[in-house]
């Protein structure tokens, strides 16, 4: 056991000398557009809370109406006794919101990725993946029992091939699955191309769209939407711990076959606890407000494009794109790292990001916008980012 400890200690030591051991900043207070750290107000620029829902009024008293109403947990699994009216109350919601048939809860997205790789294919299938899928559905490719096939980032000719030679290689069903919005480029998948390829080689497309949802299209209904293929995917996976309340939990949603299968069979929804009644109800209000009110959704959108032309106007390299996901690249880790550190100090809480989680030489600070920024906040996390790089060279001044 001594062993084993000191090699720990001595991995940990190691990010400690590269400037890359991840500290947890703690909040004195509920998520929103502006947060308390060490006793200040700060301009919360690293948050999923994109639609500002997070300390809404109205989701935070749909939350406790859940509690007083339906109790703090269920303290069992959905099919054992864990499934309140509330839930699919919930489920019902989703379908309704997607237009698809019905709708399964997870804890999260994760379980809700995992959940659909291996539960809707065999040894005898195939999933093709993109290559910077997020880290669930690269675990739940991992775990399925189908042969794998992953295409280049975004390459059409690369998907197109991979999709014949798993058709040529023998596979029942071929599965491909994409992220919807690319969590550290804030890039959307170009599903209109990806979905002709799916229906040349008839294979099922699965689109995670949890940095979409709420966000993205004119009511909000994410990447399709955006793009103009609404209708055309058959199954979204998605989350309930970003944009629609930011709390947590996930989901699947599409044809009916499909979620009755995942229903029976999935592994994370068979041996997990259901979601408390306070997310529950929570998400359920967040989903009614954008159903209703599309205005957090245009918001949001206008945000996103005033902080891009602000800060490519002042001479920082952005990937060009409209989501309010904005990567502001410095290629350095530990820059990336120093340069959120020093970003905190001066007001602004942003998150450095370097390898493995993004290739080498292309760390960055992830910028996320919200729907609850104002004009002031956005401006204020401009002035900090000219400062802070004009210090560490990034920016001459």
């Amino acid at each position: 056991m001594q062993e084993f400890l000191e090699f720990l200690t001595g991995e940990i030591e190691k990010l400690h000398q590269a400037r890359t051991f991840k500290v947890e900043v703690a909040l004195e207070g509920p998520q929103d557009h502006r947060v308390k750290v060490n006793g200040r107000d700060v301009v919360m620029l690293t948050s999923n809370n994109y639609l500002g829902l997070a300390n809404d009024p109205r989701v935070r008293q749909a939350a406790i109406r859940a509690i007083e109403e339906w109790g703090v947990g269920m303290g069992s699994v959905r099919f054992i006794c864990g499934t309140q009216v509330l839930h699919k109350q919930l489920e019902a919601t989703l379908s309704g919101f997607y237009e698809t048939d019905d709708t399964i809860l997870y804890s999260s997205c994760w379980s809700a990725n995992e959940a659909c790789l291996t539960t809707l294919t065999g040894s005898e299938d195939a999933i093709v993946s993109d290559e910077l899928n997020h880290a669930s559905i690269i675990d739940g490719v991992r775990l399925a029992k189908a042969r794998r096939y992953v295409y280049k980032h975004n390459d059409l000719p690369d998907l197109e091939a991979k999709l014949k030679q798993a058709r040529s290689e023998g596979a029942r069903f071929i599965l491909s699955v994409t992220d919807g919005v690319f969590s550290m480029e804030g890039e959307l998948a170009p599903l209109p191309e990806i979905i002709g390829a799916c229906e040349r080689h008839g294979a099922v497309l699965i689109v995670d769209d949890s940095h979409a949802t709420g966000l993205l299209g004119s009511r909000g209904r994410g990447t399709a939407e955006e793009l103009g293929v609404w209708g055309k995917v058959p199954v979204h996976t998605g989350t309930l711990g970003k944009a629609m309340g930011s709390a947590m939990g996930g989901y699947v949603t599409g044809p009916k076959a499909v979620i009755e299968t995942l229903r029976q069979r999935s592994r994370p929804y068979l041996f997990s606890n259901s979601l408390a009644p306070a997310v529950a109800g929570a998400a359920m209000e967040a989903f009614r407000i954008v159903m209703q009110d599309p205005s957090r959704t245009q918001t949001v959108q206008a945000n996103a494009r005033y902080f891009r032309d602000r800060m490519g106007s002042a001479g920082f390299r952005i990937p060009h794109g409209m989501h309010p996901i904005v990567p502001v690249i410095v290629g350095d880790t530990a820059l990336a790292m120093a340069m959120g550190k020093d970003l905190l100090e001066r007001g602004v809480y942003v998150s450095g990001f370097g390898y493995p989680v993004v290739p080498q030489g292309h760390a960055r600070l992830r910028a996320q916008i919200s729907a609850a920024h104002t004009r002031e906040d956005l401006d204020r996390a401009v002035s900090a980012f000219v400062a802070v790089a004009q210090k560490h060279g990034v920016l001459e001044g």
